[in-house]
């Protein structure tokens, strides 16, 4: 393989991880053990090196290793197709998580122009039957990863809507205090319309006409409120015009930041809301490959993959021809699971380890190494 992979990773004072070090290759890895022992932990540090709060949405404290509670650090080295990275990200008691490029300090935002990175966690499985909230960070994540700009949209979007819901939480009725936040709120809320409406395109082009053993899920985008425009100055009408309904309330009622995406099992024509807990599943890992598939086709490499407990909820069937779509992609997978019998069917094609709990520090043993 000569795509995307993450060939080294070191953490220290990480979570369980007193000190972990791991040299791999481009195959897919499965790290085996049992619930607690610090799996999911070495994903969560993998997803650090995209932009965000990683896999668990986790404050910069949350990750400090106790007892000790000192800083934290990941190190990685990561190898493009042309060229090769040092990431690292770190965070010291009481700061906010830093990140170095190349011995450079940069912006969270700013990874996602070097690396590509999706997950899928057993908390997502309840995507479908919880509030909004969840499936539009689902959404912006894709987004995000396939156009890297559009995470600095949605936090410009998101930080004038906040100074406009203050004015609003404060009754203030001059018209004067929020154009200025209006405009900068259509600015960045059109730019985030259209780049969504633009991967849910970009996904179901992905799924349409490949050879999956999952099914394909049809994605729509719904406004409280009726359709939102693209163009900034209807936006920004729209804003104005609902101005006296957000003082009422408090907070801005329409908006970007309240679009919801809704899915449907194309071949049954059901909503995911009424699939079987199987077939909802069967509906995220669909996205996910599509996600893989179209990042490919655009960048001439696919991303990095992390799977979490995945193989655990698929029969024998399933969990085989999610493996054999990995492999076709070329993908560095990053998966867990609580026996390496779950990825029998990866045989030499992945590299295993061990992972357990060793006086209250998790311990990383290779059992299958690198070829």
């Amino acid at each position: 393989m000569t795509g995307l992979a993450l060939t080294s990773l070191t953490l220290s004072h990480f979570r369980s991880h007193l000190r972990t070090e791991l040299s791999v290759d481009a195959r897919p890895l499965a790290f085996c053990g049992p619930n607690g022992a610090g799996k999911t932990n070495i994903l969560e540090a993998v997803s650090l090196l995209s932009p965000g709060q990683g896999l668990r949405r986790a404050g910069a404290e949350e990750m400090i290793r106790l007892p000790e509670s000192i800083g934290w650090k990941i190190a990685s080295r990561i190898k493009a197709p042309m060229q090769v990275h040092e990431i690292e990200t770190a965070a010291e008691p009481g700061q906010p998580r830093q990140v170095r490029v190349d011995g450079k300090a940069v912006t969270k935002v700013s990874l996602g122009r070097i690396v590509r990175i999706i997950w899928l966690t057993p908390p997502m499985d309840r995507l479908w039957i919880e509030g909004a909230g969840g499936r539009r960070r689902f959404l912006d994540r894709m987004t995000m990863s396939l156009d890297p700009r559009h995470g600095e949209a949605v936090l410009g979007y998101e930080k004038a809507m906040r100074e406009r819901n203050r004015l609003l939480k404060d009754n203030v009725r001059d018209a004067h205090w929020y154009v200025a936040l209006e405009r900068q709120m259509a600015e960045t809320g059109a730019r985030i319309i259209a780049n969504r409406r633009a991967t849910v395109s970009r996904i179901a082009a992905a799924q349409d006409g490949a050879e999956t053993a999952f099914p394909v899920a049809d994605l729509s985008l719904d406004h409280p409120g009726g359709e939102l425009p693209e163009e900034c100055a209807d936006l920004a009408d729209v804003l104005n015009q609902g101005r006296h309904a957000d003082l009422a309330a408090g907070r801005t009622l329409r908006g970007p930041h309240r679009t919801d995406m809704t899915a449907r099992y194309a071949e049954k024509g059901v909503s995911a809301t009424q699939c079987s807990t199987g077939e909802q599943k069967a509906l995220l890992i669909s996205l996910v490959l599509a996600n893989a598939r179209a990042l490919f086709e655009d960048t001439g490499s696919p991303p990095l993959i992390l799977l979490d407990e995945v193989a655990a909820h698929l029969d024998s069937d399933r969990r085989a021809a999610l493996f054999a779509e990995i492999l076709k992609l070329g993908a560095q997978t990053w998966m867990t699971g609580t026996g390496d019998e779950l990825f029998a069917e990866l045989g030499d094609a992945a590299q295993f380890f061990d992972v357990s709990e060793t006086a209250g520090a998790s311990v990383v043993e290779c059992v299958r190494p690198a070829s």
